[in-house]
């Protein structure tokens, strides 16, 4: 299993004193909860209700997409190459879609795959304990330095080994796979700190992006980035400002790396940018993300960043670049579907299952520096992954589907690219939702099959990693720790529930056989001193907890607006 890197800092308290864990009670009250309009208005009780197993759901996709032996119509759905494009070693390659005819094993020497969904996957299948850098004779990890393109002169992460593989997005004519994918391959980093070769590509990446916040200069109104030549342009896809969030997190994520304040000043230039917009301009998955930077920066440097601004951006449907891109709130057919991100105006509602899981990256991480959105978020991740499950074939009904006949090849860990309200297709009049992708009209020849999405399905582990079910149905375990990455501090459990109920419930948590102190983190309360093995606490009706777990001999400090055990935050806004 992967260990999680650590970033250690010594916090330097400046009281005389520490309070020993069985004298200590905090003094301020409860964190008042900030809602997210677009949450208020899904159900606290989506239905129908079934929560799908998502961790296994991500280890069922990981063992059948990452096995070269499997035989049959579009199988295996990934394969070997060697061209040695950028490193000198076998790269592999993922199918975006099943039965995607631009790829594979004989298409352009194997070269025409994407960055997108292997990382995906893998990030993924970390997060629910798979070493990638050591499965059956493979180092993945170390195969992904191939999409970063040093032979081009570009020197950051894109979307393929080289252009001429170029069939998808990115390469100078749309922004955010040129960001996104340079976001996903540091996460890989953070897992995998001692990979050979990442410490280098990853701090080249920090310094082009330094060299390309320095040439925008705040003005990030541009349809893409040329990293070669350092210039930005424009065509006929819309401006994507809310790429300054990706510049933002990579940047931060380099600063607490490598140290160097001039990747701190990049990324709060490029926050800067982001928070001086007048109006949404979220365009494919990256405004999120600077909800998260801003929570952590506010909480760790003291700024005063707008993290409700930038969560209404994502929430609320009303870009005015790429118009009604938010979560979508409604229920479709008798179905709730709120909590799904994409397109909320597109035919009714457009949902996409790679959008949806990656939500859950940034939002349960931000938590920890702000738990005043404990229960917003914990009602959004309720509502969606709920819904998610309505974009695998065995889990929703073969009327409310495209390819019921066809469904066998998923194994219902490949879902479906979307979920639609309705469609303009005859052949699906009157039918929502409808579990559907638009692989068909990607290109000449595509089998009906490519509407089965291999590359948005890899990422699901961004739900595998981070949900658990507890005791009582409906009030989910949501781990805030497990994507939060590049930490300034060591960062003790901390684990999110809410409860949708009108009256107060009882929940079960395994605490394991160590001593521990549970720290509620939004009631500011020790909820029990020098526990062990399985405990139960009350969560009021409509409220969140935030439990904390420390070690049960833990000294406790405040210092600087922070509550400390040990030197390490256990609550980053603790102040009046």
């Amino acid at each position: 299993m992967i260990k999680y890197q650590f970033v250690i800092s010594i916090a330097i308290i400046f009281c005389t004193t520490s309070i020993t864990a069985q004298s200590f009670e905090p003094k301020l009250g409860v964190v008042e909860q900030m809602p997210i309009p677009r949450v208020e208005a899904m159900p606290n009780h989506p239905m129908p209700y079934k929560m799908k197993d998502w961790k296994q759901t991500t280890i069922g996709y990981d063992k059948y997409v990452y096995d070269f032996k499997q035989k049959g119509d579009y199988l295996p759905f990934i394969w070997t190459e060697n061209n040695g494009r950028n490193f000198k070693e076998t790269t592999f390659g993922i199918y975006t879609a099943i039965g995607d005819v631009r790829e594979g094993p004989k298409k352009n020497n194997g070269e025409n795959h994407e960055a997108l969904g292997a990382m995906g996957s893998i990030i993924g299948a970390t997060l629910v304990g798979i070493d990638k850098s050591k499965q059956d004779g493979h180092n993945y990890v170390s195969m992904m330095r191939n999409y970063f393109n040093k032979d081009n002169g570009w020197n950051i992460v894109m979307n393929f080994t080289n252009e001429g593989a170029h069939i998808g997005g990115g390469y100078g004519n749309d922004y955010w796979y040129d960001v996104y994918n340079n976001v996903l391959f540091y996460a890989i980093g953070n897992y995998y700190p001692k990979e050979k070769g990442y410490s280098e590509i990853m701090r080249t990446i920090a310094d082009q992006f330094y060299r390309s916040d320095s040439v925008l200069n705040g003005n990030y109104s541009y349809s893409y980035f040329d990293f070669k030549n350092m210039k930005p342009g424009k065509n006929t896809i819309p401006a994507q400002e809310d790429v300054a969030a990706g510049y933002a997190f990579i940047l931060y994520a380099a600063y607490l790396k490598y140290g160097s304040q001039k990747y701190l000043t990049a990324s709060r230039n490029a926050l800067n940018a982001l928070d001086g917009q007048k109006e949404s301009r979220f365009y494919e998955a990256l405004m999120p993300f600077g909800a998260y930077v801003a929570a952590r920066m506010n909480a760790e440097l003291g700024t005063k960043y707008d993290v409700q601004k930038f969560l209404n951006w994502t929430f609320d449907g009303e870009a005015t670049n790429r118009e009604g891109w938010g979560v979508i709130v409604g229920n479709w057919g008798g179905y709730d579907v709120s909590g799904i991100a994409g397109s909320t105006i597109d035919r009714g509602g457009y949902g996409f299952a790679m959008n949806s899981f990656d939500l859950a990256w940034p939002l349960t991480a931000m938590v920890r520096y702000d738990q005043s959105y404990a229960r917003a978020v914990g009602k959004w991740i309720l509502n969606a992954s709920n819904a998610a499950r309505l974009f695998y074939p065995y889990d929703i009904s073969d009327s409310l589907q495209a390819l019921p006949k066809l469904k066998a090849i998923s194994k219902n860990v490949i879902a479906y690219e979307g979920l639609i309200n309705h469609t303009d297709n005859p052949k699906f009049k009157g039918i929502s939702p409808l579990a559907q992708g638009d692989g068909p009209l990607w290109a000449e020849g595509m089998p009906q099959e490519t509407m089965f999405s291999l590359y948005g399905s890899g990422h699901v582990g961004f739900y595998g990693g981070v949900i658990s079910t507890t005791n009582v149905e409906q009030i989910l375990q949501i781990d805030c720790r497990a994507t939060d990455m590049f930490k300034k501090y060591f960062a003790y459990p901390t684990l999110l529930y809410f409860n949708p109920y009108k009256i107060s419930k009882n929940v079960e948590i395994n605490l394991g056989k160590k001593k521990v102190d549970v720290f509620d983190a939004v009631n500011r309360k020790i909820i029990k001193h020098s526990a062990s093995g399985r405990l139960r606490f009350d969560i009021k009706p409509d409220a969140a907890s935030l439990l904390v777990i420390v070690p049960g001999d833990s000294k406790y400090m405040v210092s600087d607006g922070k509550l400390f055990a040990n030197g390490i935050p256990i609550d980053f806004r603790y102040t009046k």
